[in-house]
């Protein structure tokens, strides 16, 4: 995935970290008391992961991953705005299951009871991807200048896991599984159906940014939000939970 035009739009009323601690005294197990999103959204060679110590200056959060190394991947196209539809490869016919390009409107997946409006995400002055609104637990955002969910590539919805009072939209995430689907809801009418082929934990510290983010010749969606304990001394919790599906 390349890298989103600097002047790429910001949602509205974009979070605010409060740096608050989880309510609840034992260390590790509390998710209350977050006020951002931790599973933060990168592209391939050039975006960053959010999900740190809090940074209320920028509503960000966090030391960066490093991307990957220029030229340590195979050559992706990444599709934008832009693209043609469908997100054809410029000069060439479309690779892979795929649908034209078009906005996403809602995310369903009726097994951990999730029905939540889609908000733009865009790339901050920091490089780094602005989280959904803290203030509204029903919420999920794409990365608006990368794939569409159900385009050709790799979208990315992202979610908050819990805020300061309560559980948010991505709290049961990891309760699914492989063979599990869900669904996204378009601007055009259509429903884009997704398989789940893996959930998957990663540290934040080793987290495969190539495997996560690299495009795909068909159209693929990883969801993503916070997983593990909560570190106090950082405010942030240790893992990202990831799930890896595909368009059926």
């Amino acid at each position: 995935m390349a890298v989103p035009p600097s002047s790429a739009p910001s949602p509205s009323d974009p979070a605010q970290p409060s740096g608050a601690e989880p309510a609840s005294t034992e260390e590790g197990t509390s998710r209350a008391g977050v006020m951002m999103i931790c599973a933060a959204v990168a592209a391939l060679l050039a975006l960053n992961l959010f999900g740190g110590g809090s940074d209320t200056s920028t509503g960000i959060a966090g030391p960066p991953h490093a991307p990957p190394a220029a030229g340590s991947v195979p050559a992706a196209r990444a599709p934008d705005a832009s693209s043609p539809a469908g997100g054809e490869a410029d000069g060439a016919g479309p690779v892979g299951k795929h649908l034209p390009r078009s906005r996403p409107v809602r995310l369903l997946i009726p097994k951990i009871a999730v029905d939540a409006p889609f908000v733009d995400l865009a790339i901050g002055d920091t490089g780094q991807l602005e989280p959904p609104p803290a203030n509204d637990v029903n919420l999920v955002g794409w990365h608006a200048k990368g794939a569409a969910p159900g385009e050709t590539g790799t979208a990315i919805i992202a979610g908050h896991v819990d805020t300061k009072t309560s559980p948010a939209v991505f709290a049961r995430l990891s309760e699914l599984a492989k063979g599990d689907r869900f669904q996204v809801l378009r601007a055009d009418g259509g429903k884009a159906s997704f398989r789940v082929d893996s959930v998957e934990t990663f540290d934040k510290a080793d987290f495969p940014n190539e495997r996560v983010y690299s495009d795909t010749s068909d159209a693929q969606v990883r969801l993503i939000t916070c997983a593990g304990a909560y570190d106090r001394q950082v405010k942030d919790y240790t893992d990202n939970l990831v799930v890896f599906a595909h368009l059926v």
